[in-house]
Parts: structure tokens; sequence; C-alpha cells
């Protein structure tokens, strides 16, 4: 593989590892608190 290539798998590795993490924080510290209760009409 050429420099190119390695610097173009480098960013998109980034780019996905990175994705994940932040969302993985974004879950953990979302406020879930209590859930309302769905009142339907069936």
């Amino acid at each position: 593989m050429n420099a190119p290539a390695i610097v173009m798998m480098l960013v998109a590795m980034l780019v996905l590892w990175g994705g994940l993490a932040v969302a993985i924080v974004n879950v953990s510290r979302s406020d879930r608190g209590e859930v309302a209760e769905a009142h339907r009409d069936l």
C-alpha cells in the first residue's frame, strides 16, 4: 500500500471509531429520567 492509501485508511478509521466513541459518550450522558406513561387507544 502506498502512503495516500494508508492516510485514507487512518482517516476512515478515525471517523468511524471517533463516531462510535462520541455516540457512546452521548448515550451515557443523556438524561434518561422517568419514562412518561403512554396512553393509547387500541
